[in-house]
């Protein structure tokens, strides 16, 4: 398949080539393909996709979720355990394979050329059984976007800890205030009571070196008086340089804050940096990236670990077609156009070195930094428990930074609930 787009033809012959290789019928059909959706996911799908339809005939109609990544999870649960056969292609979180791999289609054998080429690590986070449950579209890992301009402006250097950033966000939140802009926030994150909250809090726990909540040997880990430091920490955040509406923020809210020049600092997804950089954005060319803080000198940062995959399920009467599909976008040309339009992170390793890619979105190579930071939430070790785990872990984490108990009384009723639910073995 080709890398390049120099022309239609090239980009639907690349397409092309890829369907015939898997035999996949030439009677039209329209499959449905479920996904969240943030930012302007849905009509950047609608592009991404339309050189697979012009070869193909086929079409794809995408059936957007919420943007929670939890409420997604749910009703996702819901269709497959009803074998629901109106969804041919789920769009999957990198943490849901051991949960959902009895319902897709495994995708080893028609994927052996093309698996090798992405990270082993990811190939293998999709890899349930033996079976290729999922192909990889593209990574996340999240970074701490900060003002250049306002850094200069007040003499603050790019942080390097979170208590740094904790100054460095009070002094310009103070200073933009006095001057007038009473809506402006040092530092705004997902504070929400949902998926997106275990991810910021995993980062600080590991930041602080208090561990990943539950070991790679299944050790429940969580409560320590590193954890407890983390959480206190980001706490006193809530109120003084985040707002109280932190609380119920996910990706989304906290983009807006800062996309209208109301945030100092912001931790988010790669997405972010496109949208970040559009026409309609206050922060245009005012803004870069750097790895998220640590606890203290000594401590390595820790970005935690996201991405999605396509996943063709086992119910659908169109599965030559979604495999077909499927193996286009994880292929490098969708990868490729993903990362140009979207600033998405790709997972086949060639194309961090790619020079349209570079000179498109010079951020994504400067990632690699951020993602050789990436942190695994425990779904491995607690495979089909994790969203239990998952759940109990930000809640206890919503509790501490609502004020509803200490960190380390909060930590010690987690470590509780988490023993019960491992029981003999997760």
């Amino acid at each position: 398949m080709s890398f390049g787009f120099k022309s239609r033809a090239l980009r639907s012959a690349g397409v092309a080539a890829l369907i015939s290789a898997l035999g996949t019928p030439m009677m039209a059909e329209e499959i449905f393909y479920v996904s969240g959706s943030v930012g302007k996911a849905v009509e950047n799908f609608k592009t991404l996709v339309k050189p697979w339809e012009d070869a193909t005939g086929n079409t794809v109609t995408i059936v957007p979720m919420p943007a929670s990544t939890s409420d997604q999870f749910g009703q996702y649960r819901l269709w497959l355990a009803a074998g629901a056969t109106d969804i041919d292609v789920y769009q999957t979180d990198v943490i849901w394979a051991p949960q959902l791999a009895d319902h897709f289609v495994d995708l080893s054998a028609v994927a052996k050329d093309l698996a090798p080429t992405h990270f082993p690590s990811i190939i293998e986070s999709q890899t349930v059984g033996g079976k290729l449950v999922a192909l990889p579209i593209f990574t996340d890992a999240p970074a701490l976007y900060y003002r250049k301009d306002l850094l200069e402006k007040y003499g603050v250097a790019v942080p390097k800890t979170w208590d740094e950033l904790t100054a460095a966000a009070t002094k310009i939140q103070e200073g933009e205030r006095a001057a007038g802009k009473g809506d402006f926030w040092g530092y705004v994150w997902q504070g929400n009571a949902y998926e997106g909250l275990t991810c910021d809090a995993l980062e600080w726990v590991k930041s602080f070196g208090g561990g990943q909540i539950v070991e790679a040997d299944g050790t429940i880990s969580i409560n320590n008086e590193k954890a407890v430091k983390a959480l206190e920490t980001a706490a006193a955040w809530v109120g003084t340089i985040s707002p109280e509406g932190v609380l119920a923020y996910g990706e989304e809210e906290s983009r807006g804050v800062w996309q209208t020049g109301n945030a100092a600092f912001m931790r988010n997804w790669p997405y972010a940096y496109q949208l970040g950089n559009g026409d309609d954005s206050a922060v245009k060319g005012l803004f870069d990236v750097t790895t998220l803080p640590v606890g203290a000198e000594g401590d390595t940062s820790a970005a935690t670990l996201g991405g999605w995959n396509a996943a063709v399920s086992k119910y659908s009467k169109h599965q030559d077609v979604a495999i077909s599909l499927v193996m286009y976008l994880a292929g490098p040309e969708a990868q490729k156009a993903r990362a140009i339009s979207e600033s998405a992170l790709p997972t086949i390793v060639a194309l961090y070195d790619d020079a349209d890619i570079a000179a498109a979105q010079p951020i994504i190579p400067q990632w690699k930094s951020v993602f050789l930071n990436a942190v695994p939430r425990p779904s491995a070790p607690t495979l089909g428990k994790y969203n239990e785990v998952s759940s109990k872990f930000w809640s206890a984490v919503h509790e501490t930074l609502s004020g509803n108990g200490s960190a380390a009384d909060n930590l010690a009723g987690l470590e509780a609930d988490l023993t019960d639910l491992k029981g003999d073995a997760w």
